[in-house]
């Protein structure tokens, strides 16, 4: 997560004070406009999807929108932060800050997560958040795609809707965030796929259009050798998409990255995962010994 620029430094900033109130589906136009200007991919879609699922708020001057922040409660306990921008012409003044403030008395106690940029890390350390992690940005047109080999007791196959209780589980044990009320909504958008050990699921990832093409996430995957379970989830997406534009967003720690490059999908970026209301050693490792959080749904909503 990042606050940037988005309007010319040459024009006037006005000295009255903002107004601040929530976000509308008709503030979407402008926001996307932002995201465009500070080269963030996002198709207004992507904007909607993101305010449909959580709560957001704007800073709004004149009539026009200078600033956009959004949260999104995982359950009583986790919450997530993302899509902070403010326009150029009223850097410095705060506003940042503010929308900041606005969303932690929104989601409250929880323990909340956000990713950050070098740019907005020493504000979110001035309000309590800490580095727990890092997560690598993965994209590309897709190039030759490298086969993934599977055990005669693995299968992978369409996700059904009977799957969501089970899949929301995995999710849930895998990064520690209630995941129900966002799988559901992930699969109005998206379509899913499981991977299976003997007829029970161990894993699955979900395909979805963002940005500039596609996004594989989540990947939720039981722990295995060269994270073969996770490559395989993957590149069940990968497979026949040969110059389609594709992201994955993967925390640090597998071996998913080198292979993904060797796809076409470089880590184009790397940014910090920071936790607030909770001490950064406590998450800085997977929240269950054999799950683990190969891909995210983005870097804003996890």
């Amino acid at each position: 997560m990042n606050i940037k620029a988005t309007e010319s430094s040459m024009q006037k900033a006005s000295t009255t004070p903002p107004n601040y109130r929530l976000m509308t589906s008709a503030d979407i136009p402008t926001a996307h406009a932002m995201s465009l200007a500070v080269s963030w991919p996002h198709r207004p879609e992507d904007w909607q999807f993101a305010l449909d699922a959580g709560t957001g708020f704007v800073a709004e001057l004149d009539g026009d929108v200078i600033g956009t922040a959004l949260c999104w409660k995982h359950g009583p306990e986790r919450a997530s932060l993302g899509l902070v921008i403010v326009s150029d012409a009223y850097q410095g003044r705060g506003i940042g800050r503010t929308l900041m403030e606005m969303l932690l008395k929104e989601v409250g106690e929880r323990v909340t997560f956000l990713h950050a940029t070098p740019a907005g890390q020493p504000l979110y350390e001035k309000l309590g958040f800490s580095v727990c992690g890092l997560l690598n940005q993965h994209q590309g047109r897709v190039t030759e795609t490298v086969p993934v080999v599977l055990p005669d007791n693995l299968r992978l196959r369409d996700a059904q809707p009977g799957d969501v209780s089970v899949l929301s589980a995995l999710a849930a044990s895998a990064t520690g965030l209630e995941r129900a009320a966002m799988l559901a909504a992930l699969f109005q958008v998206g379509t899913g796929v499981v991977l299976e050990r003997d007829g029970a699921i161990i894993g699955f990832s979900v395909f979805r259009s963002f940005g500039r093409g596609y996004v594989i996430g989540p990947v939720i995957a039981t722990n295995s050798e060269d994270d073969l379970h996770a490559k395989a989830l993957i590149g069940y997406w990968l497979a026949g998409r040969e110059n389609e534009y594709i992201r994955v967003d993967v925390p640090d720690g597998s071996s998913v990255d080198d292979w993904l490059a060797e796809q076409g999908l470089p880590c184009v970026d790397s940014v910090v995962k920071m936790v607030r209301n909770a001490p950064a050693d406590a998450h800085r490792r997977a929240p269950h010994p054999d799950l683990r959080w190969y891909g995210l749904i983005t870097q804003a909503m996890f």
